[in-house]
């Protein structure tokens, strides 16, 4: 699994660089820096293969500060689980309708993330999301497909972005080589082939492999 987490570091880092290279070229249109905590609030699904390469960040954590952010990551999810008595451990979002998503994490919910410092950096940076990488920008293919077409109210204030043709990427190609990662990343733990299975950042803190594996097996019953 090491060397499949390692991969997806690389593909991470690939996303780093395109997004380096939009903020230089454009830096007096994107608002973005490490640091900058605006967007990091609420809730977002995030996927398991995001989840296992977060937690290896957080492992290196010291243990003081561990234990302080599981304490905290339960009591995110558990007045979740009072929300939904079915989003319980390992709160896999598979196993709630996607119709029910939106009572989990709704839109006006401002939380900080809990891995946020008191300085408003990320304590996990080199370790986050491949959603937190991306955001702030439009995902606008090399081919001109329109991948997500919103953007950071901070950034682009004068000019519509989408027309920028400096910004677009091979997001079409990213994807499919994540979605391999994750397909590979799944057969290797279950044994079986998905192509989603989803959770919060909280719920990525507390992470048990084991429970984790159980609970995606359950899920193809």
């Amino acid at each position: 699994m090491n060397d499949l987490l390692d991969r997806y570091g690389a593909l991470l880092r690939e996303v780093d660089v395109w997004f380096q290279r939009c903020l230089s070229q454009h830096s007096e249109l994107i608002a973005c820096r490490n640091g900058c905590s605006e967007c990091c609030r609420g809730l977002f699904d995030i996927t398991l293969l995001d989840a296992l390469y977060l937690k290896r960040g957080f492992n290196e954590l010291p243990e003081p500060l561990q234990g302080r952010l599981v304490r905290a990551a339960l009591l995110r999810l558990e007045p979740l689980s009072l929300l939904n008595p079915a989003f319980v451990e390992p709160w896999l979002l598979n196993g709630i309708p996607e119709r029910n998503w939106d009572a989990l994490m709704p839109e006006e919910d401002e939380t900080p993330c809990l891995l946020l410092s008191e300085t408003g950096g990320c304590l996990v940076y080199q370790y986050r999301p491949m959603t937190c990488r991306l955001n702030g920008i439009p995902l606008i293919d090399v081919s001109g497909e329109e991948m997500f077409d919103e953007w950071c109210t901070m950034n682009f204030t004068e000019e519509d972005p989408r027309r920028i043709a400096g910004l677009r990427f091979e997001f079409t190609a990213l994807f499919s080589r994540e979605l391999l990662l994750f397909q590979k990343l799944i057969h290797h733990l279950t044994g079986t082939i998905r192509n989603e299975v989803d959770m919060f950042i909280p719920a990525a803190v507390v992470l048990d492999c084991n429970i984790i594996v159980e609970a995606i097996k359950h899920l193809d019953r």
